[in-house]
């Protein structure tokens, strides 16, 4: 048993008939997928190594079966695409496409939410594959074997990774859920349904910085997961709200960094105190400020490794980022214990000192 996509599942590929849709049409195939059906809008009649094309979904569901869909289609046509397969009643689509805009995103997604029909797996992802089963996507399926580990990833390219690393273990069921801002099916989705899923007896996932899904699921895991858990985040730190690589990848605040994220897996806590309860000399809780061995430049909330009971020797670490478009000269990770500020005046952004 796999969770998603098994043996029985029969599969079609909107958008075929593209350069990208035959090649990984040709590698399901070779994989042992049962591909039975194109869509390409105008193309009816046409075939793709003897497997045909229809017009629209409903059509090739309703002459071959098909309840899995994988969207190669053009990102300005994606959105569209989507919506056909979620109005034909199809259980899976896999959106392979990257580059769709947000909004399409937000708009197929309630769109399939509404129906209560339709999974959505992506967009910009590498997609499912239950090896010795089935394949639905661009996961290659020659770099593993059957087993009974879950695999959940934000990343393709560490899906492919940590297939080959465990190849002699072996998967259940490895889902790609891609990296985009908004996406179908989350962290949270794949490892309830590997909970669930009586052949998976591990289950291992992996996140990247930026966002706070890793960070959510951490929290579900604790409460909902009994079945053993390895998580890995890729990526050490990255400057609050820069973009990097993924589109979802966007840090904010402690939320989406390596320092956060590894802070939620362990049920750790993030302590801020609020400006008023701060002034020029640490408070009555030994708390202060946080200041960067390089630059001297001050934090505004005081960040710990736990509640507020610790003792005030207990060390911390920040990162400056640099006050405006200035940049710390020799940004680092710097070992700082709490203190009061020595100077400096408060940012317009409230969250630095000026040097």
């Amino acid at each position: 048993m796999a969770i998603w996509l098994d043996s029985k599942s029969k599969i079609l590929v909107q958008g075929m008939t593209g350069s990208e849709g035959t090649k990984h049409t040709r590698r399901m195939v070779a994989s042992g997928a049962s591909v039975v059906a194109g869509v390409t809008p105008g193309k009816e009649g046409q075939d793709v190594d003897g497997i045909p094309i229809y017009n629209d979904v409903a059509a090739a569901m309703a002459h071959t079966g098909a309840n899995v869909s994988v969207v190669f289609v053009p990102p300005r046509f994606a959105k569209a695409a989507v919506q056909e397969a979620v109005d034909s009643g199809i259980p899976l689509a896999v959106v392979i496409t990257e580059g769709i805009p947000v909004h399409d995103t937000a708009q197929f997604f309630q769109y399939a939410q509404n129906s209560g029909a339709t999974r959505i797996i992506g967009p910009n992802c590498p997609g499912i594959i239950s090896p010795g089963q089935s394949n639905a996507g661009i996961i290659p399926a020659d770099i593993t074997q059957p087993g009974r580990i879950g695999l959940v990833s934000k990343s393709g390219t560490l899906t492919y990774q940590m297939m080959y690393e465990l190849r002699d273990i072996g998967f259940s069921t490895c889902v790609g859920i891609g990296g985009d801002p908004i996406i179908g099916t989350t962290h949270i989705d794949c490892l309830a349904a590997f909970q669930e899923d009586p052949d998976t007896d591990a289950i291992v996932m992996i996140g990247e910085i930026g966002g706070d899904a890793e960070e959510r699921a951490a929290a579900f895991i604790a409460e909902n997961v009994s079945k053993p858990v390895v998580g890995y985040v890729a990526g050490f730190t990255a400057p609050e709200g820069k973009t990097m690589g993924h589109a979802g990848a966007i840090v904010s605040g402690s939320a989406g960094t390596r320092l956060g994220q590894s802070r939620g897996a362990r049920g750790s806590r993030r302590q801020s105190w609020s400006h008023s309860e701060r002034s020029g000399s640490p408070d009555a809780r030994g708390h202060g400020w946080l200041t960067c061995a390089s630059c001297a430049a001050t934090s505004s909330t005081c960040l710990k490794f736990g509640p507020p009971s610790l003792s005030e020797s207990s060390a911390s670490r920040l990162f400056c980022t640099g006050f405006r478009r200035r940049r710390c000269p020799s940004p680092r990770w710097s070992e700082a214990r709490c203190s009061p500020p020595p100077w400096g005046r408060r940012s317009p952004l409230g969250s630095l000192y000026r040097c």
